[in-house]
């Protein structure tokens, strides 16, 4: 058995927080989907797509969007939402799901010839406790990875180094999207 690090999370019990963490998860089910300018940029930049530029939108279709997340984990992380706004997965019916997979497998195609990366996580963060900055609107992430990406800046230093702007690479992307539609 290793030694625990002096550094590692201690656990502290707090068992009277349960009931307010399970208030809250109610109270977030009772607000139900965000309407158009609620705090939900998803759905704000679905309402707004004059501002697709502005808002890094890489690709539209008639159900959802492809865009750079403003807040990456790496260069190209893209996200992915339909235009209709919901809080989980089973809360869109079977061909919303399939629009949103569609979606998915085409950001990953211009992930791929845009970027090349030696791997991309998919995954989605449902609902706050699980990491969801906007729990009303599922949204994917796409996170581009390469052997040797996160090195001692992220593990030490608790800070990401990112390359490339937002506007460089949703520049990259943009001519992509272009090639690869035309050439499908």
């Amino acid at each position: 058995m290793t030694t625990p690090s002096p550094h590692a999370p201690q656990n502290l019990h707090a068992p009277w927080r349960l009931d307010y963490l399970e208030s809250m998860g109610q109270a977030e089910k009772k607000a139900g989907p965000p309407p158009a300018g609620s705090g939900s940029f998803l759905l704000d930049y679905w309402n707004e797509p004059a501002k697709d530029a502005a808002n890094h939108v890489i690709e539209r279709s008639t159900h959802g969007l492809i865009l750079l997340n403003k807040y990456p984990y790496a260069n190209g992380h893209l996200l992915v939402a339909l235009g209709d706004a919901r809080p989980t997965l089973l809360d869109y019916d079977a061909s919303q799901r399939a629009e949103l997979w569609k979606l998915v497998e085409r950001a990953t195609q211009l992930l791929q010839h845009t970027l090349e990366p030696q791997g991309i996580n998919i995954g989605i963060n449902q609902g706050r406790a699980a990491g969801a900055g906007v729990p009303q609107h599922l949204h994917v992430h796409l996170v581009p990875r390469w052997g040797g990406d996160v090195n001692f800046m992220t593990t030490v230093g608790q800070v990401r180094v990112l390359p490339g702007s937002n506007e460089a690479m949703w520049k990259r992307f943009v001519e992509v999207a272009g090639d690869t539609k035309t050439n499908a």
